[in-house]
């Protein structure tokens, strides 16, 4: 016999259990769409308690206790408590170790298991695969949808911001023209106003002129009567002043 740890933890993990239940271990959140089959493995005992031989002759042990004094019943009980002691460390050995006939049994189970395993996972791979190229697709049309969607949404956006500027554009044309056009009529009606104006001031000034010629002639006459009326008035004192002198001389 030969001890085998790991037969025995083997056996307590995956002794009489489906070899499906691992698999949601492995999985790793993926979603089984196909079935898992289950596979029943069959549990290896370990070796029965009547068919364990003792490494002692109780009758032998018996008859040499009797021979030292202790009585028949007393010697049965001793050994009865020495063999209950030797199964339940006989028990406790038997835990961490296997035959070899019993180890290659469970070898054989966990390589059916793995075997199941493995295939459980490739059929669980292929239809994984096949849902996430299935998704691919569907997200991919999708997409297209909406890429599709966004061009159309962008081309009206484009025509209705192209037709409001052609209708800012015209709308401003026309209002440089109407600007354009006041101002040609405030230019016409500006220089009416200066010709008008102009006219008005060479006629002033022609007016002016004539009334200042006219004064000029008026002070040169009225120079000569004043002149002519000084001189009288020189004459008329130099008369009355030679007329008081000869009269007083």
């Amino acid at each position: 016999m030969r001890g085998s740890g790991l037969g025995r933890r083997l056996l307590a993990s995956g002794g009489g259990s489906r070899p499906g239940a691992a698999l949601p271990a492995l999985r790793r959140g993926f979603a089984a769409t196909a079935p898992v089959k289950s596979y029943d493995m069959r549990r290896v005992e370990i070796t029965p308690l009547e068919q364990r031989k003792l490494t002692f002759d109780t009758h032998a042990l018996v008859r040499e206790l009797e021979v030292h004094g202790f009585g028949k019943e007393q010697a049965e009980t001793i050994v009865s408590a020495l063999t209950t002691l030797s199964n339940v460390s006989l028990d406790t050995v038997y835990k961490d170790m296997v035959t070899q006939a019993q180890q290659e049994i469970t070898l054989q189970q966990i390589m059916a298991h793995l075997d199941s395993i493995r295939k459980d996972m490739v059929i669980l791979e292929k239809s994984e695969f096949a849902n996430l190229r299935a998704e691919n697709e569907k997200m991919k049309i999708e997409l297209d949808q909406v890429k599709q969607q966004l061009m159309n949404e962008t081309s009206k956006i484009r025509a209705d911001n192209k037709l409001d500027i052609n209708l800012e554009r015209s709308r401003v044309t026309d209002m440089f023209t109407d600007q354009e056009k006041n101002l040609m009529e405030a230019t016409t009606e500006f220089h009416k106003k200066d010709s008008s104006t102009n006219s008005a001031i060479a006629e002033i000034s022609n007016k002016i002129d004539t009334q200042i010629a006219s004064l000029k002639t008026l002070m040169e006459s009225n120079k000569l009567e004043t002149i002519r009326y000084l001189a009288a008035s020189v004459f008329t004192c130099l008369a009355i002043a030679l007329g008081f002198y000869r009269f007083w001389k």
